[in-house]
């Protein structure tokens, strides 16, 4: 049993991977149809969505931030797309206005953070109520429009491409992903973005300026959750401006129980990939069983609480130096 945890330990990924399998192992014995491919597909469109909002936030972490804005970026993007897409502007256009705004509410979030030196949770909260505001004015509380057909169809869960039986959304996230992991393992990014998050006293001895790298890193984790948005508006088929709710902890779910270190300086991006199917199976199991909205809450929180426990007490990068 010892050994079993100290391997956790050592590799969360690892311990990532075995709870997805285990779970749909359980899935399939419990739960008829589990295992059946549109099932299947459901939840690869599912925990992709799930992915795809939480880049960010594993990005965040790295750096030793949070980010709790992201729910309402997601809900913003989702709102603006339908709007602007209704009023007859090209969809072109509006996800670069979409992209252009969640940015900028990115880059205020790190700014913030770091020249004011305001812990991120309170600062994202606070620019995600505004944001979310904001959007409640501008709509009146009614919003609407929808997404193109094509971005319906990128995320439909019978959607295919050619003889794959799975929506475009599922082999763009596999490219992305491979494009994410190579950017923090091979490109100064990368680099500074873990010696920042590992060790942020010693970080500007290496010449890394850590208001750009909040700056960048926040604007980026604003970027995803927009494309999450937008995304969701296609899943929906309607805007919805509390359709990111879910994600608030969900994000942060999926990074722990991917292995990436609260704390900062140490996870990756496989692992939130990881991470992001195995909640949506813990989810799926669940839900599946019969149990009820606020019992699948509870039990989510146990079994985060009980990952953490095994691997997520790591000590800092900064004390090993």
């Amino acid at each position: 049993m010892n050994a079993a945890l100290t391997l956790l330990k050592k590799h969360p990924l690892l311990g990532a991977i075995l709870i997805a399998v285990l779970l749909h192992l359980l899935g399939t014995l419990l739960i008829p149809g589990y295992s059946s491919p549109f099932s299947i597909r459901a939840m690869l469109v599912l925990a992709a969505l799930l992915a795809v909002a939480s880049t960010g936030q594993t990005l965040v972490i790295l750096l030793g931030g949070i980010d709790l804005s992201i729910p309402f970026v997601i809900g913003f993007a989702n709102v603006v797309a339908a709007q602007l897409t209704g009023q007859g502007l090209p969809f072109w256009e509006v996800a670069a206005i979409v992209a252009v705004l969640a940015l900028l509410i990115g880059a205020v979030n790190g700014a913030l953070s770091s020249i004011l030196r305001i812990h991120p949770l309170i600062v994202t909260l606070g620019t995600g109520t505004v944001v979310q505001g904001l959007v409640l004015i501008w709509t009146k509380g009614f919003p609407s429009g929808s997404a193109p057909g094509f971005v319906s169809s990128f995320v439909s869960i019978g959607g295919s491409i050619g003889p794959i039986p799975v929506p475009g959304l599922i082999p763009a996230l596999i490219v992305m992903a491979v494009a994410l992991v190579l950017v923090l393992a091979r490109t100064p990014y990368g680099r500074k973005l873990y010696a920042q998050g590992g060790n942020p006293t010693a970080a500007p001895f290496a010449l890394i300026n850590p208001v750009a790298m909040w700056i960048v890193t926040f604007a980026l984790s604003a970027f995803f959750a927009a494309i999450a948005g937008v995304l969701l508006l296609g899943f929906t088929g309607s805007a919805y401006g509390d359709v990111g709710q879910p994600y608030l902890f969900q994000t942060i779910a999926a990074v722990v129980i991917g292995g990436t270190s609260l704390i900062g300086g140490r996870g990756s991006y496989v692992g939130t990939l990881a991470g992001a199917v195995a909640l949506t199976e813990i989810n799926t199991l669940l839900i599946g069983l019969g149990l009820q909205p606020s019992m699948v809450q509870a039990a989510l929180g146990a079994i985060i609480i009980l990952l953490v426990s095994l691997y997520g007490r790591e000590p800092h990068l900064r004390t090993t130096i």
